[in-house]
């Protein structure tokens, strides 16, 4: 570790931080200086177990050999290249591997730099597909309540979390959204995907009735809803919804950039579920988290479509300045081959049943009102504290990182998701943790 690595800036105002608490923060920083596979070092040099993969992004645990080299090379190599009537191997490499593991017909990539740019970029593509096709009256956008999809304001339109939209004005016109499939009630402590629910997927027929199908562009979903709490879809419905969508002429949208990259034990949530959708959006686990990297895999119908007119002209008017960029890619590249080596796209299967186990042990200890999982995600759901909703979780989170492990809160629910390389131990030592920290809070 460098010198320079331990030295923690003595003026942290100047960095206005994303999605944080930024005045308790800088009140009582926790720095990370360094990583290694599972843990994190501390400014202060203490070890720390990533029991959340970064930021649901390092599903093969952090600084990697092959991608570390491989992001190195490049940059002495070929730094930039344009991506704009301009190409370099790297990104139609990255491509192809991309569609290589994908669910079949998914056949074509777009590249953004973010979960976010990737949400936006294929919202754009739905409208403008059915516009090229001679629907231009399909504008309508169908989201889902409790929905997080990234944070521009496509995203945050079709998404469904309060606390991001209501400082934004009036975001996008014509988006409406479905109920969530949360039902604590009925599914609480379920392993895997709850038995109540799948009727809610017919919210959307009661959608296309209210607006009729020739307004509706495109639904979009994450198989698993990860950023607000991990909530699992119950048994059938995401069949139900590709049923639903396919009846009315309408695209569907599979919102992967957590659930995509082996998280749930499969490649993608679309193999688990056995549903393939119109289009597929991801990043986080695409480059391991290491650079920001994104692409939306879309069906050979919906490329063709674009591929009409004289050959000179720009078919598709949306791209990034950094789409593809070489280094990126590199990192992709890598990324993927460690995958491959380590099997870490299907590992989560065989570990994914010992973290739900332990997970579930949780059940009977103070303030847990549910506990859910599926692969190697996984949430416990805590009694908010009556007029302090979100205290008693970040009180958890702030305990367990002092205790030597990572968690990540939304509202009160904690939720893990541990990078595809962990091991038995390691799960014992996170959930333990998490245990002790529970019995010590308020």
């Amino acid at each position: 570790m460098s010198n320079s690595a331990n030295v923690t800036p003595n003026d942290l105002s100047a960095f206005w931080m994303p999605f944080t608490s930024n005045r308790q923060f800088k009140k009582a920083p926790r720095m990370f200086v360094a990583a290694k596979d599972m843990h994190y070092t501390t400014s202060d040099g203490r070890q720390v177990l990533d029991g959340t993969a970064g930021l649901w992004c390092c599903n093969a645990g952090h600084c990697r050999p092959k991608i570390t080299e491989a992001i190195q090379k490049q940059a002495a190599e070929l730094d930039y290249a344009p991506a704009f009537q301009m190409g370099h191997p790297k990104a139609f490499e990255l491509a192809n591997r991309l569609v290589d593991i994908a669910p079949e017909g998914l056949n074509h990539v777009l590249f953004t730099n973010s979960g976010s740019e990737s949400v936006e970029t294929a919202l754009k593509l739905a409208l403008a597909y059915h516009k090229v096709r001679g629907e231009g009256s399909r504008t309508r956008l169908i989201g889902r309540e409790r929905a997080y999809h990234g944070v521009n304001f496509g995203g945050i339109s079709v998404g469904g979390i309060v606390t991001n939209r209501k400082m934004f004005g009036t975001l996008l016109a014509g988006v409406d959204h479905m109920p969530h499939t949360h039902n604590l009630s009925k599914n609480a402590f379920s392993k895997g995907p709850p038995e109540y629910g799948t009727e809610l997927a017919d919210e959307l027929e009661r959608i296309v009735t209210l607006h009729d199908a020739s307004t509706i562009a495109a639904v979009i979903v994450e198989p698993v809803a990860g950023s607000t709490g991990v909530l699992i879809p119950p048994m059938g419905y995401l069949k139900r919804l590709r049923e639903i969508t396919k009846k009315h002429g309408i695209l569907l949208i599979f919102d992967e950039v957590i659930t995509g990259f082996g998280r749930l034990g499969t490649p993608f949530g679309a193999d688990y579920f056995g549903v393939t959708p119109d289009m597929m959006v991801t990043a986080k686990g695409l480059t391991n988290g290491v650079i920001p990297m994104g692409a939306v895999l879309v069906s050979s119908e919906i490329h063709d479509t674009f591929m009409t007119g004289p050959e000179h002209m720009i078919e598709f008017f949306h791209g990034y300045t950094y789409s593809g960029n070489p280094i990126a890619s590199a990192a992709g590249l890598a990324t993927l081959e460690t995958y491959r080596e380590e099997g870490l796209l299907t590992r989560g299967k065989e570990m994914g049943e010992y973290f739900g186990e332990a997970l579930h042990s949780l059940k009977g200890e103070p303030h847990v009102i549910d506990i859910r999982n599926i692969g190697l995600v996984g949430a416990v759901e805590l009694e908010p504290i009556a007029g302090s909703p979100t205290k008693r979780a970040f009180s958890a989170f702030v305990k367990g990182f002092e205790s030597g492990f990572l968690v990540r809160t939304t509202g009160d629910i904690i939720a893990m998701s541990p990078p595809l390389i962990v091991e038995k131990h390691h799960i014992d030592e996170l959930i333990e943790g998490l245990r002790k920290v529970l019995k010590a809070i308020d």
